[in-house]
């Protein structure tokens, strides 16, 4: 097996591992240089979809405040968003914000060239900054992606996927072994700093607004080379994306739409968020979904934006009218069909807002991490806020470590290497349909509504899809790589919601529909051969 050696890896390429990258090669002499692996095209990610846009208490905008953001995020995170983190991560939005106008992100502007804000749910005043109008994502990730492109010393690696990280006997990531689907090879990557920006795990569920990318690799990677997860329970399902037949994922109607003005209306053309909530359409995303789930019986419900002047519709929402259009409503006159979809993942990789975790040489950035700001259910917005201050922060406390690649490689690595140099049977699975068995599973049985008896039906669903899927630590594919990761993230999932026994943000026990009095988090680590919950 073919090795090389870098200062840093990152891997992944959404918004936070490029913004990552960016500030290491601008801040730090690399003699070994960034590598940032992807397995698939460069720039694909979650970051990509995202329309509303990124929260910012800017400087400028004398509505807002830092007190007033902790205040809101703090409400939506259900108690288990961390003060301290949501206020460090709040006071250097400024910072970070001006960091990507600098890169050449053109955030949107008004007549008199000053940026403008909108709102949308749960915040009490307009501080979103957007792009594209509704394509903020993707204007930030491709901005950065060609600043990326520029630097000399950044190498990118496209079509790969990490299959495992290394660690050695005293529990230290000393790199990773990575997998070409192309040429079907393996190579020894060595690193003293590997940098999980794998996004989230929306594939892991029939109804998506995720991208197929998202698969929980970075998640499962962790967990096998012994770091703490946390809140893994915490899947946060969008109120509205477009139901239609024909897509494969389901493209996100963003909030931003109902921060607007839009009116979600039944299949009457009643009115019906007053039932469940004061704050209507702009509740909190989980209070949103449960009433569309509750109201319309797991079926669609329509969003009138006809409300909102056509000017304004054209230019804060192109992208959403034209994938609308090509479906035959034309939203400046017609109700979209919408309904809940998996979007976000609170859970994840107990991190720090620098990016440590609990193992050595390890670190989270992104929506794979789990810092304590999103809570039990994500204020709108606050990803990729979250995402570049993350990546900023791990760029600064780097640059004050020695990066210098290992020169000792133990037993324990040597070990885990030798795994990959072994045959394999050439028995075939069919992935794709085993992917969509896993995919019914949790949808059914771990989605919006929770309960003892469903998640031990998932639970033992998984168990057995694990049984006909014979494959240990080596696979044939990238595919079958992810359908492992996908199982083993599906299983943490569940053993997280079953010990969550209350409801809480966007944790919705039928069985125990109330919240506990004490907020705590559910951390989890690798046992032998089953995970084990830690304080």
């Amino acid at each position: 097996m073919k090795y090389s050696k870098y200062s840093a890896v990152i891997v992944g390429s959404g918004i936070s591992g490029l913004f990552c990258a960016l500030k290491l090669a601008q801040q730090m002499n690399l003699p070994d240089g960034v590598l940032v692996v992807t397995k698939s095209n460069f720039g694909e990610s979650n970051s990509k979809y995202a329309q509303g846009g990124i929260v910012g208490v800017m400087n400028d905008n004398e509505k807002d405040s830092v007190e007033l953001h902790i205040q809101d995020t703090l409400k939506a995170g259900a108690g288990l968003t961390e003060p301290d983190i949501t206020r460090f991560i709040s006071e250097n939005s400024d910072e970070v914000i001006n960091d990507l106008i600098d890169f050449g992100v053109d955030f949107d502007k008004d007549e008199n060239g000053k940026i403008t804000y909108t709102l949308e749910g749960a915040h009490s005043v307009n501080r979103i900054l957007h792009a594209g109008g509704d394509a903020t994502g993707s204007v930030i990730e491709k901005t950065l992606c060609e600043k990326l492109k520029e630097s000399s010393n950044i190498d990118i690696i496209e079509d790969t996927i990490v299959v495992e990280l290394l660690t050695d006997a005293d529990n230290e990531c000393k790199g990773a072994i990575i997998y070409n689907d192309n040429t079907q090879e393996y190579e020894t990557i060595y690193s003293s700093a590997m940098i999980l920006a794998t996004g989230g795990i929306g594939q892991l569920y029939k109804y998506t607004t995720n991208p197929a990318v998202a698969t929980g690799d970075g998640i499962e990677l962790a967990y096998k080379a012994g770091a703490i997860l946390q809140d893994l329970e915490f899947v946060q399902f969008h109120p509205t994306a477009l139901a239609v037949d024909g897509l494969k994922n389901r493209f996100l109607i963003s909030e931003s739409v109902r921060g607007e003005g839009a009116i979600l209306l039944d299949k009457d053309n009643n009115e019906f968020m007053s039932e469940y909530s004061e704050l209507k359409e702009l509740a909190p995303r989980d209070v949103v979904t449960r009433a569309i789930f509750d109201h319309a019986k797991g079926e669609n419900v329509y969003l009138n934006a006809t409300v909102i002047p056509e000017d304004k519709l054209e230019k804060r929402f192109p992208t959403i009218m034209k994938v609308c259009k090509k479906y035959g409503i034309d939203i400046k006159k017609d109700y979209i069909p919408v309904a809940p979809a998996a979007h976000y993942y609170m859970g994840g990789i107990k991190a720090t807002p620098d990016g440590r975790t609990s193992v050595r040489g390890l670190y989270a950035i992104g929506e794979c991490a789990s810092t304590g700001l999103h809570g039990a259910n994500r204020l709108a917005s606050n990803s990729l806020l979250e995402c570049v201050v993350c990546a900023h922060e791990l760029a600064n406390y780097l640059s004050f470590n020695n990066l210098e690649p290992p020169k000792r490689i133990d037993e324990t690595i040597m070990a885990t290497l030798e795994k990959y140099t072994e045959p394999l049977s050439d028995e075939s699975f069919d992935i794709d349909s085993m992917k969509q068995t896993l995919k019914d599973i949790m949808w059914k049985y771990a989605g919006i509504l929770r309960n003892e008896d469903s998640l031990l039906k998932g639970l033992d669903e998984i168990y057995k899809l694990k049984d006909n899927f014979k494959r240990g630590a080596k696979c044939l594919s990238k595919s079958e790589y992810e359908l492992r990761n996908m199982l083993c993230v599906a299983q943490l999932i569940i053993k997280s919601a079953l010990k969550r026994k209350e409801s809480r943000g966007a944790h919705y026990r039928t069985d125990f529909p109330q919240k506990n009095e004490e907020a705590v988090h559910n951390c989890v680590i690798k046992g032998e051969g089953e995970p084990s919950f830690v304080k």
